[in-house]
């Protein structure tokens, strides 16, 4: 499939300037030119252009907001200051497996400010002696170069520190409201125990205040309604034959 049938097959029913991200890989190039991308992927921010025959990249029309942009095994051996005009916030440039044989050829790239990774393994250049050091050298911006940074610590993959991010999740709320439940559970516990022991010692008051009547032998003593053997509350009045009784007995 050529290049530009791949693009627009891509875009699908979107508009172009609602594009943020595009994948071309493995199409091909007719000319060795860049096809069917226009200036209205404005809002561009990744482009892949992976293996479609790519010699020149002169034809990539103006992406401000190009953030990274893939390249790799292509032919490509020169021509890259188009992209310090066209591409003026690219941060990540992979140029691997193309056809950069010397220094010169990255020189362009010192204009790039925002250029943090560039990748050229499999390029002529990385056979020079003190490729590494020279490159740093030449592009002070760049942090990693084919991966890694100049005390040889690897780059860190943006990828997996995301779907890190996603596994851990929020922490530290969970326990806190672990916590707050078992607090609740114990205040809970607190107030039903005091009330069934402010009740306990209710009932036992009541009992008190009670007094449990003789049966007749007709019942009639217990008063209407009211079976032998009941309590009844003890009324004032009979705490008062009570003590009328003792003075009785004396």
């Amino acid at each position: 499939m050529d290049m530009k049938k791949r693009i627009s097959m891509e875009l699908g029913d979107r508009d172009p300037s609602e594009v943020l991200e595009l994948d071309v890989h493995s199409c091909r190039s007719g000319d060795g030119e860049v096809e069917g991308l226009t200036d209205e992927y404005k809002e561009l921010e990744f482009l892949s252009m992976v293996s479609v025959g790519l010699s020149s990249l002169a034809k990539l029309p103006p992406l401000p907001k190009l953030h990274k942009l893939e390249v790799n095994n292509n032919t490509i051996s020169g021509g890259l200051d188009v992209l310090v005009a066209k591409c003026p916030s690219l941060s990540y440039l992979n140029l691997c497996g193309n056809k950069i044989k010397d220094l010169a050829s990255l020189e362009a790239l010192r204009s790039l400010k925002s250029l943090q990774r560039l990748e050229l393994i499999g390029c002529e250049v990385t056979s020079l002696d003190d490729y590494r050091a020279s490159v740093f050298d030449m592009l002070p911006q760049i942090v990693y170069l084919d991966g890694f940074d100049p005390e040889d610590n690897e780059a860190p993959d943006s990828e997996e520190e995301d779907d890190d991010d996603d596994e851990a999740g929020p922490t530290g709320d969970g326990d806190d409201d672990d916590e707050d439940e078992d607090d609740e559970g114990s205040d809970d516990e607190e107030v039903t125990l005091s009330y069934l022991m402010k009740d306990g010692i209710q009932d036992e008051e009541d009992d008190d205040d009670y007094v449990e009547e003789d049966d007749d032998e007709d019942g009639a003593a217990a008063g209407p309604g009211v079976q032998g053997g009941e309590k009844r509350k003890r009324a004032p009045e009979d705490e008062g034959e009570d003590d009328d009784d003792d003075d009785d007995d004396e």
